[in-house]
Order: structure tokens, then sequence, then C-alpha cells
């Protein structure tokens, strides 16, 4: 053991693929759980070992469902689903009753709360959560004085939605986060940014609708945008009805559009990562109905025409549902299967692997959703200030 120097101890521990085993490992001994337990190594292991999907949490309060049999990721979901804290029922209650998810990243849940009475507040109540140690942080109110410091005042605000920025972005340290909001005016977007190390919101860009030549009321209410995807430090909208996207690069704070080709405009569409610096783009029908595939583009990350993306795959789907994309967050794409026979089956979620195209069932879904929010283990490292 004297000859085993804490480099050696390093590149034996990146070699164990279960993380259940590397727990087990840093149980040994003190300096077992001082080097596994470090920032820099979990970073490197992470690299080398995508946390396994464990489960998904659907738009509901409360409403965690774990990966199913015959996944293989089953038993440990079935243990993380008994053993942690997804009713979210210990984070003190904001204006509204109930919680509710909004993103989950690197194993913490954006939570919002809202009044349930219609028209509710346009700015709600915010929190970010570790549900495994049942730890929170709850986010002040964007300031009046940093919209209008932007020209934007509270009541003339159409819409607003908040993401998690992914932890790598920026290179952040284990402990820390950043949520980016989006205020939509009408002849505006303003991205704000909360960092937890400074605990309070700053203004990112303010960008009007003309300048990106996205102009008109529904822009202004938020409807012409989906779910974003985010890739290469940047988060990316499918514009509805149009064959364009819309790009946000978080570290420059910089908004720009991309031309997709022809035919995209009633597509839903996310983009990932594929490697060698390369975007991927999969698309199928934003209507769940027909035999409808997903098709699997790719082009260079940056410069070019809509005509450099180029075709890759056809994707079939299985056979006894009609399917659409719900999200493609940490190397899956997600879909809804709502089954072809309604008396035999109830509506399903499926993975597909990025890197393999490999297509599995997931687990059963208790409603259609548009967007589902999937969990990847293992536990984050939230602020020591977190209750």
């Amino acid at each position: 053991m004297a000859a085993l120097t804490d480099d050696l101890l390093e590149e034996i521990f990146l070699r164990i693929a279960s993380p259940a085993d590397l727990a087990r490992a840093s149980t040994a001994c003190v300096s077992f759980r001082r080097l596994i337990a470090g920032p820099a190594f979990l970073r490197r292991y992470r690299s080398l070992h995508p946390p396994p999907l464990l489960g998904f949490l659907d738009p509901g309060p409360g409403g965690f469902q774990p990966a199913e049999a015959p996944h293989p990721n089953a038993p440990a979901a079935r243990a993380l689903a008994r053993g942690t804290g997804f009713s979210f029922d210990y984070i003190p209650r904001g204006r509204g009753r109930h919680w509710y998810p909004r993103d989950v990243r690197d194993g913490r849940v954006l939570l919002f709360c809202s009044p349930d009475e219609q028209g509710g507040l346009v700015f709600p109540d915010l929190a970010v959560c570790d549900p495994v140690f049942r730890r929170y942080l709850l986010l002040p109110q964007v300031p009046d004085e940093l919209l209008a410091s932007v020209q934007v005042q509270k009541q003339h605000v159409q819409f607003f939605e908040a993401f998690l920025v992914p932890s790598g972005v920026k290179q952040e340290e284990e402990a820390s986060f950043r949520v980016l909001g989006r205020v939509c005016c009408v002849s505006k977007m303003v991205v704000l940014v909360f960092s937890s190390g400074s605990g309070h919101w700053d203004v990112g860009i303010s960008e009007s609708w003309d300048a990106l030549s996205l102009s008109g009321r529904p822009f202004a209410e938020g409807l012409m945008l989906r779910w974003p995807s985010c890739t290469y430090g940047c988060f990316y909208w499918k514009v509805n009805s149009r064959n364009k996207l819309l790009k946000l690069d978080i570290n420059r704070m910089k908004f720009s559009v991309i031309d997709l080709p022809p035919g995209y405009d009633e597509m839903n569409v996310v983009i990932v990562e594929t490697g060698e610096g390369r975007l991927g783009m999969f698309s199928n029908s934003s209507h769940i109905h027909g035999d409808a595939p997903v098709y699997y583009a790719t082009r260079k990350n940056e410069g070019g025409s809509s005509n450099e993306w180029q075709m890759e795959k056809t994707i079939p789907l299985p056979v006894n549902y009609n399917c659409c994309i719900v999200g493609a967050p940490e190397g899956c794409l997600f879909l809804l299967g709502v089954p072809k026979n309604q008396g035999t089956l109830g509506p399903a979620c499926f993975s597909l692997d990025i890197k393999t195209l490999k297509i599995e069932r997931f687990s059963q879904m208790r409603l259609h959703y548009c967007h589902v929010y999937p969990y990847f283990g293992f536990p984050p490292f939230m602020l020591q200030r977190m209750i």
C-alpha cells in the first residue's frame, strides 16, 4: 500500500465502472474517501463514466417515475425512489400550493411555485434542490431595479421561464450553479443569470425581436420558442413554424439565428453534442400520429449555411407506438410513445442513446406530457449554506 501514491490510486479508482462500487471503495479508509470525494477526481470520473439514467420527474407536483424492469438501471432507480425527497414537501411553500419541476441537470432540480389561480405572477418563486440529501436554496426575486436597468417594468413582462446552466460551462466549481432566466416583452427578450456564488441576479443580454428578425406578438408572449437544447456551452431554441434555431452563447452572452433546411418548420428539433466539434440534430413530427420516424443529421459547430446539415440516419421507432421527442439531456434522447391500440398498452417513455442510437423502453407514463425531466445519478455537490 505504501507504494500506491495518490496518482496511482486515482488511476485505479477511475477504472471502477459502477458508481455503487466506487462509493463502497470510498468507505474503506479516510485517504480513499478524501481522494474519491475530491472535485477534480469526480470530474474525471464523470467524463469517463456518464451518470446512469434513473428516472424522470413529470410536470406535476412530486411526481418521480423510476426506471422499470427490464431496464438495467431499474434496481438502482427503485432504491433512489425509496430513499430520496422528490416530494419537495420539506421546502417552505412559496406563493402557491406546490413546487413543480422546471429543469433537472447534474442531479439538481430547479423548481417553481406560483399561485394556482388564473393570471398568477409572471415571476414565480424559484428554488434549486438536491433531492438526494433534501437540501435546497431559495432564489431571490428578480429586483425591479435590475429590470429597470434594461428598460423593463414587471407589469410589461409577457412571459418568464428559467433553466439550469450545465455545470461544465465556464468550468464552475462543483458546489456552484447558475440559473438562466428568459424574460419576454413585446419588443425584446432579456436574459438574466442567477449565480449561487454571488447570490443575486445579473443581466446577461437584452436584445430586440426585430434585431433577431423574430418579430410579432407570439414571440413577445414566449409562444414561438420551444424547449431549449444545451450543447457546447450554448442554448438552442427551435422557432415554431419556421426553419430557424435561436442560439444563445452562454459564455459570450450573444444571440444568433441559424437557418435549418426546408421542411423543418413543423418539426420537433433537439440539438446535441456528437463529438469532434460537430452538432447533431434529431427531429420528428410535432404531432403524435402516424409512423413518423426520427431523423438524425449533423453539421460543423461553427459557421456555414443550412445546406451544411448532412442527413445521417432515419431511425425507426417502436412498432406499437406513435412517438414524439420530449427532451434530450445528458446524451439521451427521450420519446413519448402513445400506443396505436389504446386498449392494450398505456403511454410509455423511451430513451435513445445518442452515441449508439439504441432505443430502450424506460418506463410507463401516467399522462401524456409534452416534456419530461430525466434524472441521472449520482448526487450533486450543493453549497454548504443550503439548508
